[in-house]
């Protein structure tokens, strides 16, 4: 047979849409032509291809030798084409039956020995390879990666011949069994953390409602410590999340099958561009953002971030989501984060220190402080101040509250959430704000009052609402409180360093 077909897929954003690997051979000076809008990567794939057929024993036919992967305006990039187009030269040329290959999908990049390598993006083409009705064939550890996706005919192979026996039906490849995923909790525990009572009480509340939180204080007071314990207090992902939040890691290559259900912990460096923050590049490649969604992203030393960083993290703290837009390529990628940041007081780090140890002018402060824009500070629901703690109590034996029970609380929180509204009170609407949080006549005289007094903007109205509704879920309070506003005012008051 002088053509092959073989399926396999691409990746776009988060999508993964399908790729038919045409193989045609034909009489003429031997030569590989790739087209179909391969990238470098990809077109490299005629001399890692020749090289591995060689190695496993094959004939590499001395034809001219044509490769389409269509649809054609559809970019290709990185080398998981390796592994379909070999197939389609061995099928075209008559050396494995080809038949059987429409019954499978395959992406597997190709050593010159014929092993197959990894791939990124494995779990995000399980994923929309669902419906498909195919099996996938995939490396060995990308199909453990892909097995996730609770697909069944997910099988993994370590190298190319092993792939052709079972397409000709000598040997049998292993099918991957998705129920050998585990969900593992994470962090550490929050009992590590001695004082600090108020801010584990932000850190509280925040989990409770998914809300952003700005921590400022001294260095060395455990803000950093803080953030790190935060995903230990979160719920357990639940299986579509968890699967969500794995195939954006896959689609960067930094997901393990052992992380499986843990929430991302991202904290990129204060020198990071915005790119690296939002996500870009050509293809799109989904950034900082991105990777923490359904969990944490922190930035410490807030203030050192560039502004124009900052400012771009506007949009999908509002919305969930980031739209990339380039001249010739566009892709949305989710970014349902939950934003925890640390900065100093001042640029020494010790304004209004007992000790008076800040020698920082009240312009110095100022600037230091105006490198936080207004509107998204704005965006932030809860600021609390971490001050430096006292040397007898970071002696004393941990006797706090372990992660796991705070954690039952929060879960106790967010099922109530869930139960009234069908999502957390950080993403409420305006509409839903009006249904779900209105508080007491005593909460709504308070609110008007405070509002007035401190000049709240109608979002942080709403924030102070939601706040609310997330203390008044913790004490179990089916109505929202005077106490509850007034808590929710208290750290909105503290919300606007500047």
């Amino acid at each position: 047979m002088a053509l092959a077909i073989v399926h396999s897929r691409a990746l776009d954003g988060t999508q993964a849409p399908p790729v038919t690997v045409e193989v045609h051979l034909a009489g003429g000076l031997p030569s590989v032509t790739l087209v179909g809008l391969p990238d470098t990567e990809v077109k490299e794939a005629r001399d890692r291809v020749r090289a591995a057929l060689v190695n496993s024993g094959f004939e590499f036919p001395q034809k001219r030798i044509t490769v389409n992967l269509a649809p054609a305006d559809l970019p290709k990039e990185s080398g998981r084409f390796d592994l379909p187009i070999a197939l389609g030269i061995l099928a075209a040329s008559g050396q494995i039956p080809a038949k059987t290959l429409a019954e499978f999908e395959f992406a597997g990049e190709l050593s010159l020995s014929g092993e197959l390598r990894a791939i990124r993006g494995a779990l995000a083409m399980a994923l929309s390879s669902a419906d498909a009705g195919r099996a996938f064939v995939l490396p060995r550890m990308s199909a453990r990666e892909a097995a996730l996706a609770g697909n069944v005919g997910i099988y993994g192979a370590d190298s190319l011949l092993e792939v052709c026996a079972h397409l000709c039906g000598r040997t049998q490849l292993t099918e991957e069994k998705p129920e050998a995923a585990q969900m593992q909790p994470f962090g550490p525990d929050l009992c590590d953390v001695r004082g600090q009572a108020q801010a584990k009480r932000a850190l509280e509340i925040a989990a409770a409602g998914e809300h952003s939180l700005l921590m400022m204080g001294p260095p060395g007071t455990g803000k950093s410590m803080l953030a790190m314990r935060l995903p230990g207090i979160m719920p357990q992902l639940e299986l579509t999340a968890a699967r969500q939040s794995a195939a954006v890691l896959s689609l960067a290559g930094q997901f393990t099958p052992e992380k499986f259900g843990q929430r991302p912990f991202r904290a990129p460096h204060h020198t990071a561009s915005a790119v690296a923050l939002v996500g870009g590049g050509n293809p799109p490649r989904p950034g900082e953002i991105s990777l923490a969604h359904h969990g944490v992203l922190f930035l410490d030393e807030l203030p050192e971030f560039d502004r124009k960083v900052l400012e771009a993290l506007r949009e999908p703290l509002e919305s969930g989501s980031i739209h990339i837009a380039r001249a010739a390529r566009h892709a949305i990628f989710p970014a349902r984060f939950q934003l925890v940041a640390a900065m100093n007081p001042c640029p020494c780090g010790f304004h209004g220190d007992a000790s008076g140890r800040c020698r920082c002018t009240p312009d110095q402060v100022a600037r230091y402080r105006s490198r936080l824009s207004g509107p998204f500070i704005d965006r932030i629901d809860l600021l609390v101040e971490v001050p430096l703690v006292a040397p007898e109590t970071l002696q004393q034996a941990a006797d706090g509250e372990t992660s796991e029970v705070v954690r039952q609380r929060v879960t106790a929180a967010q099922t109530k959430q869930r139960a009234r509204q069908g999502k957390s009170n950080a993403a409420l609407t305006a509409r839903e704000i009006h249904q779900y949080c209105q508080p007491d006549a005593a909460g709504s005289a308070l609110l008007n009052q405070i509002a007035t007094r401190l000049g709240f903007s109608a979002r942080a109205l709403h924030r102070v609402l939601r706040v609310a509704r997330s203390i008044a879920d913790l004490a179990d309070s089916a109505g929202i409180q005077s106490t509850h506003i007034a808590e929710a005012a208290q750290y909105r008051r503290l919300a606007r360093p500047t």
